[in-house]
């Protein structure tokens, strides 16, 4: 940065009040003059300088004050000090602003500051390095003069100074050539010097705008700058004798274009599209307009500032919107935007330079308010009773309608459902349909009358996104009753394996297979029959389910499948529309004598009054068997055996699970112990 050599120079116009008969007051508020003139040395003034001091006396003996300054560009500090905020040109030489301040009965008083550039000449030497006896300059233009050595050798060392710039404003329209200034070798006096500069705006493109009088050393400027274009010149000026000896090392020479402001801002779109949502709270911005301008940024002449000049509609208040004047980001101003009443807002925004106070250009912001979830959703109908037919999956029970004011097809306006009670065992569910509109209630599993013939369910709608205010959430009712219908026979389990010896005599048990109707609130009874057995090996009875051999079994039979027989038994109950249940039968088919005879099923159920006897099918039963119950046993069971064996409770017993030990004898001398697990049911 190169240091400016500059002088202030205050001029002191005192007021005096003359008497007019009476002592004068021995103290008056107000400044010490009610003029003040600063003189610079420069038009361009950078931000932070000192201009001086302006000196108020309110008579209360406080040292310092606040002052204000009607040119946002100067500051004053409370001890009068005033400094440039921003970079200032003096456009025309000078720039004047008032000052004000408040005495302590809260009177303003003003004095006027004007900043003018000096008109004297410009030596532009450092001060303590100019060569004494050195003649002064013309006083008509500044004078550049060559450093040069301290020890006078015409040799090329370390600079005692540095060069200032030299200011050119901008479109200056006067008579060209105009003289910029004089270039001045230290060595004049001994011999004759021609001058000569290098550089851009010289001999480099663009070429001819800079020229220089190679015997007086005077600079000329040979037609308007634009700063716009280029905003400095760097170039090189020489000196050399006229007898062919170099007289001085070549002398840098900045030339800073100052700005003028010859353009107006310009937005960068001619209309701004913004979104803006409704129920925003004030303070949120939501878009922003961008202007610019070609002029010095670090002056008024670049500075933009923005306003909102009109907005339409009006309603329902004209300012339903603000502007960062600075950044140009426009603000929510108002809590009342309301999409459903006013879905679109036009603004006519402006852009001036000089801090606002300049050229106007103005551009179009439209505003679209876009849809917030200010409007809850609504069942056209807040309860329903409908009827569904049991054991049905997937059936649709009921459709439920909503309306909602929200933009449609939008988050906001889609809609979710939730059962929140009444449907705590899982058997409905509900979804959204294609619309968005509506919720549609399916059964999740086959409901049964037998066991819940009512159910009463309770179902919100919302939105897919969260209200933006606090609003009541919408219920329905569904009142769901199960309509009864024949359910088919069970058997259980629904496939058996049972293991018997192939040489079983015709008419030998070989199982009880039973089925148990779900219909409780029906006074039907169950028949057995056979559904398939393709070997005809087999006979069931009807009222009993009790499964005999009808022919001789052969494990050679074409008709099993591993060792394994399949047969297919059926419970059909007398309705007026029958259902049919289906068992499945496996007999695993076993040489005689292959295995010794054990009970097959370990686990079985009845029930606790009026139980018949539980068949226990055995592995093996071409032997002549022995069967004792053991232990505690003895005291609540009976045992019968003959192919097969009997077990049947002695009294009523209390719902649980018994442990019950058997010991199947296949001679006198050879037995097997059995462990069944019986689950006693109330009836």
């Amino acid at each position: 940065m190169r240091c400016l050599q500059f002088k202030v120079i205050l001029f002191v116009v005192q007021v005096v009040a003359t008497g007019s008969g009476e002592d004068a007051p021995s103290c008056q508020p107000g400044f010490s003059s009610d003029r003040l003139v600063f003189q610079v040395d420069q038009e361009l003034l950078p931000a932070g300088r000192r201009m001086g001091k302006v000196n108020f006396d309110d008579c209360s003996g406080h040292k310092r004050t606040v002052y204000m300054s009607d040119d946002s560009r100067f500051q004053v500090d409370t001890d009068g000090t005033i400094k440039v905020k921003r970079a200032v040109n003096l456009l025309d030489g000078h720039d004047s602003f008032s000052v004000h301040a408040w005495d302590s009965s809260g009177k303003k008083l003003t004095t006027r500051v004007t900043v003018e550039k000096e008109l004297r000449s410009h030596h532009l030497h450092d001060k303590n390095s100019i060569t004494p006896g050195q003649p002064e300059t013309s006083p008509d233009v500044p004078v550049l003069v060559f450093p040069q050595s301290s020890s006078g050798e015409w040799k090329r060392q370390k600079r005692d100074w540095i060069i200032p710039p030299i200011t050119v404003s901008e479109n200056n329209r006067g008579t060209f050539p105009q003289t910029l200034v004089k270039i001045k070798s230290n060595n004049d006096k001994e011999a004759q010097i021609i001058y000569s500069i290098t550089g851009p705006g010289v001999d480099q493109p663009p070429v001819g705008i800079f020229t220089i009088d190679k015997n007086t050393g005077r600079m000329y400027v040979n037609q308007p700058l634009d700063r716009e274009k280029i905003d400095h010149y760097t170039l090189m000026a020489h000196a050399v004798a006229a007898d062919g000896g170099r007289a001085e090392d070549p002398m840098e020479i900045v030339i800073y274009v100052t700005d003028q402001n010859d353009n107006s801002p310009e937005f960068t779109k001619d209309t701004f599209l913004g979104n803006a949502k409704e129920a925003s709270p004030p303070g949120t911005a939501f878009m922003t307009v961008t202007a610019t301008d070609e002029d010095d940024p670090n002056t008024d002449n670049g500075i933009i500032k923005y306003s909102i000049i009109s907005q339409e509609p009006k309603e329902p208040n004209p300012n339903m919107f603000m502007i960062n004047p600075m950044s140009g980001v426009i603000i929510i101003a108002s809590a009342e935007l309301d999409r459903e009443q006013h879905p679109e807002y036009t603004l006519l925004i402006g852009a001036a330079d000089m801090d606002g106070a300049g050229r106007l250009t103005t551009a179009t912001a439209v505003i679209t308010v876009t849809d917030s979830n200010d409007n809850t959703p609504r069942f056209t109908q807040v309860s329903y009773t409908v009827t569904v037919p049991e054991n049905k999956v997937d059936f649709e029970v009921v459709k439920l309608p909503v309306t909602d004011m929200d933009e449609p097809h939008t988050p906001a306006w889609n809609t979710r459902y939730t059962i929140v009670k009444g449907n705590e065992g899982g058997f409905f569910n509900v979804s959204t349909g294609p619309g968005k509109m509506e919720g549609i209630v399916r059964t999740a599993k086959g409901l049964d009358f037998e066991k819940n013939s009512k159910y009463t369910l309770l179902i919100t709608v919302e939105n897919e996104v969260p209200f933006a205010t606090r609003l009541p959430t919408a219920t329905a009712t569904v009142v769901v009753n199960v309509e009864d219908v024949n359910d088919a026979p069970i058997f259980d389990p629904p496939q058996k394996t049972i293991r018997r010896s192939e040489d079983l005599e015709v008419g030998a048990v070989l199982d009880v297979y039973k089925a148990t109707d779900p219909d409780t609130a029906r006074k039907q009874t169950v028949g057995y029959q056979l559904g398939s057995d393709p070997a005809g090996w087999l006979s069931v009875m009807k009222d009993t389910g009790l499964i005999s051999v009808k022919s001789i079994m052969k494990r050679e039979s074409p008709f099993l499948t591993g060792g394994i027989y399949k047969a297919l038994i059926l419970a059909v109950d007398n309705d007026q529309v029958p259902a049919t249940g289906t068992g499945t039968l496996f007999i695993k088919l076993q040489d005689v004598d292959e295995n010794a005879p054990t009970i097959e099923e370990r686990e079985i159920s009845i029930c606790n009054e009026e139980s018949g006897p539980v068949l226990l099918p055995l592995s093996d039963s071409t032997c002549s068997l022995h069967v004792e119950l053991q232990g505690k046993s003895r005291n609540t069971w009976t045992v019968k055996t003959k192919t097969v064996v009997f077990l049947t409770p002695k009294e009523k017993l209390e719902p649980n699970t018994y442990s019950i030990a058997l010991r199947i004898y296949e001679s006198t001398s050879k037995y097997q112990d059995n462990t069944i697990l019986a689950d006693v049911r109330g009836c």
